[in-house]
């Protein structure tokens, strides 16, 4: 077997000459890449996910705005249409134990790379919790793990399509409840159901449908879900890293390993089976995909209004390129889930939200000039175009999107 520590140690480190990538270079590469620069934008919803290698989905509204933010005509329905007629995009609880709405060209691999490594964790985790933490007529083992789960698939086999509470109606097991976290402040119950359905989906038994309600809603009806292909693990890794790499190179092998929630092992697998190359960052050493070490051309003078968890603002670890370090903490919550923000030519500049008038605001850190005021506004008012009469509110919110929002 290769030795794959080995592999990406030589190509980080005895490469005398290596090319040297500047902060400048990166940011050009980003507006492109990600679709931001106005002449790069796409035609469909899922040329956006495949450039970004997916859409965070944690927060239902984030892939309609990371979409619509980067299509030549902006349409939630056509985001809408992918996800739930066309399925065209899939979302999936993978990378970093986060949900992503990925294209079913890459569902495979994501699948094989990064989904079923968090259902095997999730499945031991809710059996833990069932063992410890439920109060039910039975106890729960694996045995009654797997018979619920077949109960549940044959009655949404049945319907077609329901949701966790009407599932429940058949199979009075989701009823149950577990406390979690007993005996801490924030201690709670949560019922079965809630927690066994996303372990089906996980397992890539079960999808979500489109919500009951706007596009905005978290409350999903479920459905069987078609078998994807089977990859091999490495295979699948493989292809995850070369994808990222780019749309997101040159990186550092942390940012990797950061995104995909890898080991540093499988991180360094990964870049190995890659062929990546090393390049010299501001940082260190970083990779970028075989033939991507060359000069790029500056790009047009580029805005954007990206909102929170977007995934360019959460595309790596090391973030000092694009993000001054001063500004994280208005753009932050307590966990590390960053807000709307406002962007000028690859760097993030400030931060937006929308009131409950359906105005959209913003505040710039620092003066950029009115070339950078102007093309901002453009970007405003582009966005209040095509979400007309929608009023969103983040799912995590910070402290720069809840003053804007007063």
């Amino acid at each position: 077997m290769t030795d794959t520590s080995h592999t990406v140690a030589v190509m980080s480190h005895s490469l005398p000459h290596r090319p040297r990538i500047s902060a400048d270079q990166r940011r050009a590469r980003l507006g492109r890449r990600h679709l931001l620069v106005p002449s790069t934008r796409a035609a469909t919803a899922g040329e956006v996910a495949d450039a970004l290698v997916g859409l965070h989905a944690s927060d239902p509204a984030t892939v309609y705005l990371s979409a619509c933010a980067r299509l030549r005509e902006p349409c939630a329905e056509a985001v809408d249409r992918a996800l739930y007629d066309d399925v065209s995009l899939v979302k999936l609880l993978s990378m970093r134990r986060t949900l992503f709405a990925v294209t079913t060209d890459l569902a495979p691999a994501v699948s094989a790379g990064a989904a079923r490594a968090i259902a095997l964790k999730e499945r031991a985790t809710l059996m833990k919790h069932l063992r410890e933490g439920t109060e039910g007529a039975e106890g729960w083992d694996e045995r009654r793990l797997a018979q619920v789960e077949k109960e549940v698939l044959a009655a949404l086999a049945e319907r077609g399509e329901a949701t966790t509470a009407e599932l429940s109606k058949d199979v009075p097991a989701l009823r149950e409840t577990i406390l979690m976290s007993p005996g801490k402040p924030y201690e709670a119950r949560q019922s079965v159901g809630s927690r066994l359905l996303r372990l089906l989906a996980s397992d890539g038994h079960v999808r979500r449908c489109r919500p009951r309600g706007s596009w905005t809603s978290g409350l999903y009806p479920w459905a069987p879900a078609p078998a994807l292909p089977e990859l091999p693990v490495r295979k699948a890794t493989a292809e995850i890293a070369r994808r990222w790499l780019a749309a997101y190179g040159p990186a550092t092998e942390a940012d990797l390993k950061w995104w995909t929630g890898w080991t540093v092992t499988d991180t360094r697998r990964a870049l190995a089976d890659t062929g990546a190359v090393g390049v010299e960052l501001a940082e260190g050493p970083g990779f970028v995909a075989d033939g991507d070490d060359g000069p790029v051309t500056e790009t047009e003078p580029w805005a954007a209004l990206l909102p929170g968890l977007d995934p360019t603002a959460m595309g790596w670890r090391g973030r000092d390129w694009y993000l001054d370090p001063a500004d994280v903490k208005p753009l932050f919550d307590g966990s590390g889930n960053i807000g709307p923000t406002v962007w000028w030519n690859g760097r993030i500049v400030g931060g937006w939200a929308q009131r409950a008038d359906g105005e959209v605001v913003w505040h710039l850190f620092a003066d950029r000039g009115r070339e950078a005021e102007a093309a901002v506004e453009a970007e405003a008012a582009r966005l209040s175009g095509w979400l007309g009469d929608r009023r969103l509110t983040p799912r995590f919110r910070t402290p720069l999107e809840r003053e804007l929002a007063r």
